[in-house]
């Protein structure tokens, strides 16, 4: 069970520093929002960003100044217990490519607020004409900073419920995969800092009904065959995202036809013609066929996922 420890009544307006007290011990200064908060932080919930399968996410400013994203929970199953320890893992999840969770509101409507990085999504900057176009070396660091956000969330949560496995590096790196529900890797979900450091958002605990993780699950995340559709799904999530960063276009609009192409026998002779124009010839081409071959691998349909996420990692670094 876990309890909520404020210095203010919960009916309050004012915005709480509180805390989660549960089996492993308190979770200190998450900022706890009233609905009000929440309402007028987002234009009255007009500020939609974009939808994922919990609800509508929003871009909210607050009157504090604080500038965040705000993501609705509406596919909550397990009740206010398990929206907590959802709580509870995303404030222990610390990472320089993940957004950091800023606080919550739960009452009838229940929301997560997170950091809204200074220059907004990356679908915007590759979509938006008044945008200046990002360059290689960002579109490069992006691809490689979202693969990293993923193994840091696999680490970060083994440690969580796998602690007699954690020192094990070799069983990180070639049996487990991030011991997640839900994952969302699009150029929506990706944000960029004021350096435009890549910072995914697209992370969640909650699942459907049964499905809830917590820590008495620790083996089962990990048990072989267990996550295959989830790594199969997360992997080619990540393929399109670099397709996208290559050619510039819209996964939403041209997904299915990038992935058509780059499966294709001889895509490699088109390269230069899929290649976003913004770019011009200001690329590196050895880099560019390691990436197309990193989405290729990860956009293949029909097989199991043979190489885990930490091994595209360092296929992206060089390594």
């Amino acid at each position: 069970m876990y309890q909520l420890v404020s210095s203010c009544s919960p009916s309050s307006s004012c915005i709480n520093q509180c805390y989660c007290v549960g089996d492993t011990g308190p979770l200190p200064f998450v900022r706890r929002f009233s609905l009000e908060d929440i309402k007028r932080a987002t234009g009255g919930f007009r500020r939609i960003i974009s939808n994922y399968s919990q609800g509508s996410v929003y871009k909210a400013q607050f009157r504090d100044g604080l500038l965040a994203l705000v993501k609705e929970v509406t596919a909550l199953h397990e009740g206010k217990d398990a929206f907590l320890q959802e709580v509870k893992l995303l404030r222990r999840l610390h990472h320089r490519h993940l957004v950091s969770l800023r606080g919550f509101a739960t009452g009838p409507e229940r929301f997560l607020v997170f950091e809204y990085p200074e220059h907004g999504s990356l679908k915007e900057h590759l979509n938006d004409p008044l945008k200046t176009p990002l360059s290689w070396r960002t579109r490069l660091q992006i691809a490689i900073g979202v693969t990293a956000a993923l193994v840091g969330v696999s680490v970060t949560i083994l440690r969580l419920i796998t602690p007699d496995r954690f020192e094990n590096w070799e069983y990180l790196n070639f049996f487990c995969e991030p011991p997640i529900n839900h994952v969302s890797i699009s150029s929506s979900n990706v944000l960029l800092d004021e350096n435009f450091v890549a910072k995914l958002s697209g992370i969640a605990f909650l699942g459907s009904p049964g499905n809830h993780i917590g820590m008495s699950h620790s083996h089962a995340s990990c048990s072989e065959g267990h996550m295959d559709q989830d790594c199969k799904d997360m992997i080619f999530q990540l393929g399109v995202l670099i397709l996208e960063l290559i050619t510039g276009q819209s996964s939403e609009k041209e997904g299915g036809n990038l992935v058509r192409w780059v499966q294709e026998s001889k895509f490699i002779g088109s390269v230069d013609k899929i290649v976003d124009p913004d770019l011009g010839n200001s690329y590196d081409s050895k880099e560019l066929k390691s990436l197309l071959a990193v989405a290729r691998f990860c956009t293949k349909t029909g097989d199991k996922p043979t190489v885990s996420i930490q091994l595209i990692l360092r296929y992206l670094q060089g390594k």
